[in-house]
Order: structure tokens, then sequence, then C-alpha cells
């Protein structure tokens, strides 16, 4: 929603502007112009980026307009997941779970968190290291180095469509400045014209540059920070559950666990402590 609010926000303070000083829109309609910009980016973001990378891009954008992070109601059923996965193997020891872990969509405590059961990548990190906590007696130190690699994989490829599209977004403006100079060559050839219709051709080969630097700073920039924003607002979920594992094999209680938890969450989305405990009497 607030990514299409900026768009209007964007385009209303640029194109009003250019009417209050009595523009004329038609010249800004140059489909050559487009064709040349929108053309050789789509070409350098192919050239850049492998076909998973490409696929990663594509499954970006479509979630441009979502809400990045659980939001702290999905932080909530989290906390409330890992303190009943705790207090599980706390009364009946580690075996007790492997059924749960196997496959968490059957499971009575996860079909309880059905926010949480979503986020399969957030799933998949919590079963994998429990099912490293059960196959061996690893220490808490080396799961916490093995559960931040893996995190640390994660974030590294998430971040690869933010990264591509801010290149392109860097190539814009330079793009632009390529469609002006084929403008100008045009003109050129237009030398004998009378000078309303040279004027005419200039101004068409100047709207290269504008087009070039407003989706560069206008649109596509920024869409690379809003994913990149995302990618980090998901890695919480990761994070939230590498702490609160190190901390519960590292020999603290499953109630302490959690509050480890709950700490790594940022404050605009953490729960009080009063929340996290009502949240865990009710399930």
């Amino acid at each position: 929603m607030f990514v299409i609010i900026g768009i209007a926000v964007v385009l209303g303070a640029v194109v009003g502007g250019y009417l209050m000083e009595h523009g004329n829109l038609s010249v800004l309609f140059q489909p050559a112009e487009v064709i040349i910009i929108f053309g050789a980016a789509t070409g350098s973001l192919i050239i850049a980026s492998p076909p998973k990378v490409l696929s990663l891009i594509i499954k970006s954008i479509g979630k441009l307009f979502g809400s990045g992070g659980m939001g702290k109601g999905g932080y909530l059923e989290l906390l409330t997941l890992l303190f009943q996965v705790f207090s599980k193997i706390r009364k009946e020891g580690l075996i007790s779970i492997e059924a749960d872990i196997e496959e968490p969509a059957k499971s009575p405590i996860f079909n309880k968190h059905k926010k949480v059961l979503s986020n399969h990548h957030a799933i998949n990190y919590l079963c994998d290291n429990l099912k490293v906590i059960i196959s061996t007696n690893v220490p808490a130190h080396e799961l916490d180095s093995l559960m931040e690699l893996d995190a640390e994989t994660h974030h590294h490829e998430a971040l690869a469509p933010a990264h591509k599209i801010s290149m392109v977004a860097d190539s814009l403006p330079g793009l632009g400045i390529v469609a002006a100079v084929l403008g100008v060559v045009l003109t050129m050839g237009k030398i004998s014209e009378p000078p309303e219709v040279l004027g005419h051709s200039i101004g068409a080969a100047l709207v290269g540059t504008f087009m070039g630097v407003l989706m560069c700073y206008g649109f596509v920039g920024p869409i690379a920070a809003n994913i990149e924003t995302k990618v980090k607002d998901d890695g919480v979920a990761l994070e939230i559950i590498r702490v609160a594992l190190v901390s519960f094999v590292g020999g603290a209680a499953p109630q302490m666990a959690v509050e480890f938890g709950r700490r790594a969450i940022p404050s605009t989305d953490r729960p009080s402590f009063n929340e996290l405990e009502e949240a865990i009497r009710k399930k």
C-alpha cells in the first residue's frame, strides 16, 4: 500500500510541477526513448544475473507490495512455539519432538501457530537445527556458529535481488544519456530544418536524460532499498530462533530461553514481557 502511495506522490510531484509551468505532456511521451533506456536496462540485468537470481528478483518484486517481517503477532506466536518445544524437550526428552520436526505440518504443536508455519524458511531453520541437537551432543557455541552460518548464507542469497536492482538503478542515468546522445545525433541530421523543428527534436532527446534520472532516484533505487529492508525484517525470525535455541542448549530454562529470543526483536515490533507471559499462559 505504501509503495503505491509513494509512486503516486513521485508522479504527482513531478508531473504536477511540470504542468504548473505550463509544460506540454505530449513532449514527455517518447516511446523510442523508453525502448532504448528500459530495453538496455533489462538486457544489462539479464547479463549480470544468472537464471536463479532472475527467479529471485521476480519473487522479490511480487513481495514488494506486502509487509516485511512477521509483525508483533507473528513474533509472539514464534516465541510461544519455541516455549512449547523447549518445555516438551525438558519434560519428555529430545526424542519426544522427533515426529514434530519431521513433519511440522502434521504436528499438534506447530499447527497451533499458523503464522509461523506459513514462514517456511523459519520452520526449516528451526527443525533442521533441532535435528542436529537430537542427532549429536553439540555444544552451545558450536551450534551458535552453525546457525549463524546458515542464517548468513540465507541472508546473502536473499539480498541478491536488491543488489542487482540497485545496479540497474545506478545504470539508468547513464542509459538516459545514451538515449539523449542518440537524439542529438538525429537532430544533427535535421540541422537545415527551422528552429522550431530543431527545438522539438532536442527537447525529445533531453527526455531520455530526464527519464533515466527520474527512474533511478524516484522508482528503481527506492524499490531496491525496499527489498533490502524486507530481507532484513525477514531475518529477525531466524535471529530469534538462533538466540533462543542456543540459550536453551546452553542450559537456560524454557522461559529464560524465549526471553533471550524476545530481546532479539526490534523495539517497534517487540512484545512486552507481560504480553509474552500472557500468550504462553493462553497456549
